[in-house]
């Protein structure tokens, strides 16, 4: 982790056990960084904080934070009046609960965080992180980091064990859209045919398979003008195909199955017209539906 830089200190406890670790942000933006110029002629764009109604700059260190209270009344209040908060400033990630991994729905992860030991030796580390992949489950902790008390989950990630913190339930919004509440009619050949066209697409998860198409395109732009060319030719936008809208969904569950390469039957005919010989193009025909 020599070109990684530990960004907070402290000790993972549960029960009586205690295991100091170093906590190091997991992840890191790829975009490329830019500032706001005049279009005109590349002029930097600078903003100033000034009170509203007049051209008076105010100091950031004079600026405080205005709250609406439940009565709807504005309540201002210093970085001093935070200061006073009651937050528990230990240097501690307190293990609450273990809960089954399944238990906790992805969409309350936020920002993770690596773990690594910070004693001689990693032997309580190492044993917290392998009791925790033995038994699948996640432990539930708090902790406080930049004067914030936190939610999280600690898990093991290729070994290491990494702290990602959760968004409170209130955070999580429910969802309320008119079509939970419709009867959507499925048919079994349409549930078949989803299913199928799932399989033909399954595979294991691999993340360096994909990349940022977007700042990949984006390079090649600011090389290009850099140069004083220009990147992509100008393409016109092609007219909507009327064959490509398909009406009938099954159709189109058919139609995708296809395409990836698996074979689609109908289904059986009676046996009268089974017996009966079909001239080989419409058979054929017949059998590409």
């Amino acid at each position: 982790m020599t070109d990684m830089r530990s960004i907070w200190r402290g000790d993972l406890s549960f029960g009586l056990v205690n295991v100091p670790v170093k906590v190091y942000s997991a992840t890191e933006s790829h975009d490329r960084s830019s500032h706001q110029v005049d279009s005109a002629d590349g002029a930097r764009i600078r903003y100033r904080r000034v009170r509203e109604g007049t051209d008076t700059e105010v100091e950031f260190s004079k600026i405080a934070n205005a709250y609406e209270s439940e009565s709807g009344e504005q309540v201002v209040l210093t970085k001093e009046d935070l200061a006073t908060l009651p937050v528990n400033k230990s240097p501690e990630i307190s293990i609450l609960e273990f809960v089954p991994i399944d238990q906790v729905d992805p969409i309350y992860f936020d920002k993770p965080y690596y773990l690594e030991p910070a004693s001689k030796s990693p032997k309580a580390y190492v044993l917290l992180a392998k009791a925790l992949e033995t038994t699948e489950r996640l432990a539930i902790a708090n902790f406080t980091l930049r004067n914030r008390t936190r939610l999280a989950a600690l898990r093991v990630i290729d070994g290491v064990m990494t702290l990602q913190t959760l968004l409170w339930p209130d955070e999580v919004r429910v969802p309320d859209f008119d079509f939970l509440n419709a009867d959507v009619e499925i048919r079994d050949q349409e549930l078949d045919m989803a299913s199928s066209l799932i399989e033909t697409m399954a595979s294991d998860f691999d993340p360096s398979q994909f990349e940022d198409t977007y700042q990949v395109e984006l390079g090649k732009l600011i090389e290009a003008r850099a140069d004083g060319g220009q990147a992509f030719s100008e393409t016109e936008e092609e007219a909507p195909d009327d064959d490509s809208e398909v009406a009938d969904l099954l159709a189109a569950l058919r139609a995708s199955v296809k395409s990836r390469g698996r074979e689609v039957e109908d289904e059986k005919p009676p046996a009268k017209k089974a017996a009966k010989k079909a001239p080989a193009k419409k058979a054929a025909k017949k059998k590409s539906a």
